[in-house]
């Protein structure tokens, strides 16, 4: 409780029933209103939860008793919590309807505010309808979605903000100024910033009384009035105020501005600064002359020469399982580990955010792997521990919260899958285009490039392009397809589209195998994964003959049904399930499947593998010793 900024009764009884508390403010008891709540169990695993109405606190808690809880317990206490949500809720409801009663009384017995009331004179404001109680507090009322007065605010004269105890805010208003159509509506926390607004537009503005509820304010705004609507933040030291106006303005479409320096825009205006060209810039600093705006040089920046623009959005796609993710990985890790080149072009190293929505186990493995190939002991990189709706609100600042918390701000995003990050349908333009908002956003929030790792269709013409709407291809600088490895043809990189810049030249890589140090599985055996290796300067091996490929094939698939063995680091397929293999899969006889595995059938798989050294014969069975083979089969296994 005193974590979420509330004074703690001094005593908690765990009983299960709605307690009411005065919650005050941190560091110093409440003034009687008991607008603090928690419901509190003790049996069993101690859970419940706990809030304040007036300050719109909700929390829930549970022990840690030192051991994941089991089904049982987990289940009892989201029953719990479900029901101390439907207490708070009942004894809420009693308490704004009492209050909703009262604060009709109070409102209608108040007079009128005079100019010379002490808080008004301190923020130079207007009265601007306010209200006066009988002890001279300023007050000021809120009123719900459906129109209804639902609580007041009490303003003492150095500035002390109290609401009616039991009072509905959640959601709750008031404006200042006449709403027309057409009019530009401004949406601010206070009733003095509201004011201090009104009186320098002249322009309604709408009261939200707190930054958490400028999002429902903004959306009930955006259904019933038709005009421009900004909304202007307070400039917190915590940045709660521009938090609230980002979301707001991500789920409604509306404007926001925060003052530059801290405090709200009566601060603004109290400071001597221009208040007026801050809510409403001119015109002229939007259109610019084409001489100024081509007189200075601008230059491309890149992060990686040719393959990874500064500030730029760009979407890597491909086949699942084709190698996408190794080739972005290789990108992030050169960057982050701060190497010199990149299959030969420049690398501008800089910090950088993975948001892995999928694959973490074999993520680790792979940045593991490529550290020990590089010799990198320290990556300036950071990786999600899971994905999010990135184009919603809350994904969206979930995202933006924890990048700002970062020592360093980075320089390149990785979205890895799209599909992952995106609530909607990735088919649909309209969800795509909230997605392009959200990667914009992020792009002008942290100055860095965001780079999204998506798949390509099902159909052969597809594999070009990505999977969906057309709007993904519209919007990117930079788009690069990953076409895999086939037979003996090396993966290929092929850039797409580049919006300012050449299309640069494609590049062939492929995978290599490589054993991570320490790293052992539960039988004891080496772990390993994969970097990606340019293939430039590399001898292009002959065609294998079609009658070995199928042979190859036989072989790998006989030792994924036998279990995927190894034996001395290389891949084993024990004769007895080559055996059953042919026999249950492949619907042989055992005397035909007994000739397949003879070292000396000519035409047969094991005597054609082991003529052409891909594998040799040991204890009940054959190692596959060709390293290329070998290699792509320990790596699809490790990708299993």
């Amino acid at each position: 409780m005193i974590r979420a900024g509330l004074h703690a009764p001094d005593q908690i009884i765990l009983d299960g029933n709605l307690h009411r508390f005065a919650s005050g403010t941190k560091g110093r008891p409440g003034h009687g209103d008991k607008s603090g709540w928690y419901v509190a169990y003790g049996d069993g695993v101690p859970a419940g939860a706990f809030g304040c109405w007036r300050s719109g606190i909700e929390v829930t808690w549970k022990a840690d008793v030192g051991r994941q809880l089991t089904m049982q317990e987990h289940l009892a206490q989201l029953k719990r919590l479900e029901e101390a949500k439907r207490r708070r809720d009942a004894e809420r409801q009693k308490a704004q309807e009492v209050a909703a009663n009262s604060v009709d009384i109070i409102w209608s017995n108040g007079v009128g505010a005079a100019p010379d009331h002490p808080y008004l004179q301190r923020k130079g404001i207007g009265a601007h309808g306010a209200r006066v109680t009988g002890d001279g507090r300023l007050m000021v009322p809120l009123f719900n979605a459906d129109g209804r007065l639902c609580s007041l605010q009490y303003i003492d004269a150095d500035g002390e903000k109290r609401y009616h105890a039991g009072g509905e805010t959640g959601g709750a208003y008031w404006w200042i100024g006449a709403m027309e159509e057409g009019r530009t509506v401004y949406l601010a926390e206070g009733f003095a910033t509201a004011a201090t607004i009104h009186e320098v537009t002249g322009q309604p503005v709408v009261v939200a009384y707190s930054a958490s509820n400028l999002v429902p304010v903004a959306g009930m705004l955006r259904e019933q009035v038709k005009a421009p609507i900004v909304i202007v933040a307070d400039h917190d030291a915590s940045g709660v105020g521009q938090r609230y106006a980002e979301q707001a303005s991500a789920k409604h479409g509306v404007r926001f501005v925060v003052p530059p320096m801290q405090g709200d825009a009566n601060d603004y205006r109290a400071a001597g600064h221009d208040l007026a060209a801050l809510l409403a810039p001119p015109a002229t600093d939007w259109l610019i002359p084409a001489d100024t705006f081509s007189e200075a040089p601008a230059p491309l920046r890149w992060q990686i020469k040719r393959w990874i623009q500064a500030e730029a959005l760009i979407m890597v796609h491909g086949p699942s399982g084709g190698g996408k993710t190794f080739l972005v990985l290789d990108w992030v890790c050169s960057m982050a580990g701060q190497l010199p080149e990149w299959f030969g072009h420049k690398i501008h190293p800089g910090p950088v955010v993975y948001l892995a929505g999928e694959g973490h186990h074999g993520l680790r493995g792979r940045v593991a792997a490529w550290k020990h190939h590089h010799q990198v002991k320290s990556l300036q990189m950071w990786l999600s521990r899971e994905g999010c709706d990135l184009n919603t609100p809350e994904g969206y600042l979930r995202v933006v919260d924890n990048v700002r918390a970062l020592p360093q701000r980075p320089v390149l995003i990785v979205v890895d899958t799209l599909h992952r990050f995106l609530a909607g349908d990735e088919n649909s333009a309209q969800d795509a285009k909230t997605m392009l908002d959200a990667c914009g956003n992020l792009m002008r929030e942290f100055s860095c490039s965001v780079l999204m790792v998506h798949h390509t269709g099902v159909s052969d013409e597809a594999q070009h392009r990505a999977r969906g709407s057309s709007a993904w291809r519209g919007a990117l600088d930079i788009e690069i397809s990953v076409v895999p490895a086939k037979d003996d043809d090396p993966m290929q990189i092929i850039q797409r589209k580049s919006k300012d810049a050449e299309l640069a030249p494609a590049l062939t890589a492929r995978l290599q195998a490589v054993e991570i140090p320490g790293w052992f599985d539960e039988d004891g055996e080496a772990v390993t994964s994969a970097v990606l290796v340019s293939t430039e300067g590399e001898t292009v091996a002959a065609p294998r003959n079609k009658g070995l490929e199928k042979h190859r094939r036989m072989f790998e698939n006989a030792w994924w049904f036998g279990g995927a063995q190894i034996e001395r680091g290389l891949p084993y397929l024990a004769r007895n399930d080559l055996m059953r293999y042919l026999m249950e899969k492949v619907d042989m006889k055992e005397a035909s499947a007994k000739l397949y595995c003879k070292p000396a059938a000519k035409g047969k798989v094991i005597c054609e593998l082991i003529l052409s050294e891909m594998i040799e014969s040991t204890d009940g069975g054959w190692l596959v010793i060709d390293p290329v083979q070998a290699s792509a089969m320990m790596i699809r296994k490790n990708e299993d």
